[in-house]
């Protein structure tokens, strides 16, 4: 393999130095990068979007950004890119979060054993101030061996001075104490840097430069950690007097005796917000007054000058599931106003910094079902959509984790269209039907994750995440990413509900539909105590789960019936995308199983609680 080595990526003038910034994830090198060349980088979370290598001229210098790492290694393909650049620079700018010195002067270190001449530019100063922390920058500086230069980047604070002191960089103060190792691997291999990594066991470096297999990593790991953990309690002073409400509510969050009454308070919020206002008043204008009252009636006296209704084509067009009609009302009408508002919601957690707040706190109960905290990132995008949060769960760490959160995200965790139907027709219902359902679904998510973590092997993997300070939500995030995601869900439910529309006005026209519906007879009548027309919004959740539940709000049915069919419904196959996406991540052998699982799983639960409310009503 050829590491090492970026010049067959970047044109790199002669007489030109490469400058690398390197930095752990969201430590805010994109500011740099774009201070330095006025090139604008879109930088993303999501695994992928940074792994392209970037760069940009300033003066003399070829500046090259890579993506975020904990560290120089091979583990993964972020880290195997900024490992070649790392290694190729000719000295590193290497961007620290003043909040997190702990966790990424790991980094620092490492580069600096690779005697690679470099800039600390700590970043984010303010926020260290807010949360009651004082770095002694002159003494960090002295015992890395570097030059530091304390920034405030989004303020443009300090960057200039990081630009004009490029000329200063330093080869630092090594961690390393296995020395006559590390001199003899120098004489086998190209250069320091590559000698370091020899060391530590990387495949690829050791492979180049035709060595035999050394492993000091764990001694040199340790070494490093060590000198870290030193370094850190001579230059940073916490002032917990000074510490901000802030940094004192984050704390507070990560407690279980504090932090679960919040997170319960955040779901109530959640309710209040979307089921009663969204789900109630908005809709009733958008749903009721705009599309049913108005749209409808003009759309279906302008067709009808051309098509009459109860032809073929007019059943197609403006029938009870026209594409025209149904299809437009469900989606704008009922959906939009609904992913709108938890899009918005989910925006302002996300935002403020709480999300990875809830992954810490819910760690040791994910743990229980097989998962680790991280997996509650997924499990939240999944209450948006089923399908990207589907995707996300490449950042778990094993496959058995990947299976476990890939099935249940496919079985207990309603998307935020479906989720705004179901809180919309529970709501009038009152709370105890809210619990009932939330208790259902509950139990099933855990003993499903519990089954599985049985019987599949392996352990769960532990957890390690950034807590970003908590903050007041930025009101152009907010905005930018809930109309991103609104974007993104008409242009994926729109076609979605025509072919369903259609497929559905297909059954009926031909009488299919009925036939289905005395087949399925004995189980939604006789196992689920439902209406029969219920077979409808079961085909109809095959296409979207949402489509499924926008279907049952036309049945006329008893409370009780309402709860049943909502927790089947909601347990019911995920819909058309999301299988598509689960084929892709998982195998066929597991994608079908998880498929045939969630039927059998919906129809027994849902056949279980109706008898179980059949005893109490």
């Amino acid at each position: 393999m050829d590491c090492c080595n970026i010049s067959h990526q970047i044109d790199i003038p002669e007489g030109a130095r490469k400058v690398v910034l390197a930095g752990n994830p969201n430590v805010g090198k994109s500011i740099f990068f774009n201070s330095f060349t006025g090139v604008y980088v879109d930088v993303s979370n999501f695994p992928g979007t940074t792994l392209d290598i970037s760069s940009g001229k300033f003066r003399d210098y070829v500046i090259i950004d890579t993506p975020g790492v904990y560290g120089v290694s091979s583990f993964n393909d972020e880290e195997i890119v900024a490992r070649d650049a790392i290694a190729s620079a000719d000295l590193v700018v290497n961007v620290i979060d003043a909040v997190h010195l702990e966790r990424d002067l790991f980094l620092t270190q490492q580069i600096i054993d690779m005697g690679i001449p470099t800039i600390v530019a700590i970043n984010m100063m303010d926020e260290a101030k807010k949360n009651g922390l004082q770095i002694n920058i002159d003494r960090l500086s002295e015992e890395l061996g570097v030059p530091v230069i304390p920034t405030i980047a989004p303020k443009g604070e300090g960057l200039d001075k990081v630009k004009n002191s490029l000329h200063l960089a330093e080869i630092g103060n090594s961690s390393i104490k296995l020395t006559k190792e590390l001199e003899e691997i120098t004489k086998k291999s190209t250069n320091k840097a590559e000698a370091v990594l020899i060391m530590e066991g990387d495949p690829h470096v050791i492979a180049k430069n035709n060595v035999e297999v050394i492993d000091y990593r764990e001694q040199v790991y340790l070494d490093r950690r060590e000198r870290v953990n030193n370094i850190i309690d001579r230059v940073v002073t916490e002032t917990t007097d000074s510490t901000s409400f802030s940094t004192k509510l984050g704390r507070l969050m990560l407690k279980p005796l504090t932090g679960i009454p919040m997170l319960l308070g955040a779901l109530y919020l959640l309710y209040e917000f979307v089921g009663v206002f969204i789900a109630q008043t908005v809709v009733g204008i958008t749903e009721e007054t705009i599309f049913i009252e108005t749209y409808e009636p003009f759309i279906r006296g302008i067709v009808e000058n051309f098509i009459p209704e109860s032809s073929f084509i007019g059943q197609i067009l403006i029938g009870e599931f026209g594409i025209l009609t149904m299809s437009v009302t469900y989606t704008l009408g009922l959906l939009l106003p609904l992913v709108v508002g938890f899009y918005l919601f989910l925006s302002v957690l996300e935002d403020s910094g709480y999300l990875p707040r809830i992954a810490a706190l819910v760690d040791r109960l994910l743990t229980s079902i097989g998962l680790n905290g991280r997996a509650v990132i997924p499990m939240i995008l999944g209450f948006g959509c089923v399908t990207m949060a589907t995707i996300t769960t490449r950042m778990l760490g094993s496959k058995r984790e990947r299976i476990i959160a890939v099935f249940l995200l496919g079985l207990a965790i309603p998307c935020s269209a479906q989720i705004g139907v179901i809180v919309g027709l529970i709501a009038p219902l009152g709370v105890k039907y809210l619990i009932i359902y939330a208790i259902t679904i509950f139990i099933v998510y855990v003993l499903s994750g519990t089954i599985l973590n049985k019987i599949l092997p392996g352990e769960s993997t532990d957890l390690l995440i950034d807590l970003p300070p908590l903050r007041i939500p930025r009101i152009g995030n907010v905005l930018r990413k809930t109309y991103m995601k609104s974007i993104s869900f008409i242009k994926e439910a729109g076609p979605i509900f025509i072919i369903g529309a259609i497929a559905i006005t297909l059954l009926q026209y031909s009488g299919i539909l009925v036939a289905i519906q005395n087949a399925v007879e004995p189980i939604t009548v006789g196992w689920l105590g439902l209406p029969k027309e219920t077979a409808t919004a079961f085909i109809m959740g095959i296409v979207r789960r949402d489509f499924g539940a926008a279907g049952l709000s036309s049945l006329t049915m008893t409370a009780d019936q309402t709860i049943v069919s909502l927790v089947t419904i909601t347990l019911f196959v995920p819909c058309i995308a999301a299988m598509i996406i689960m084929l892709k991540e998982r195998s066929k052998t597991e994608a079908v199983t998880i498929w045939i699982s969630s039927w059998v799983i919906a129809f027994i639960t849902g056949g279980i609680l109706y008898r179980v409310l059949s005893l109490f009503a």
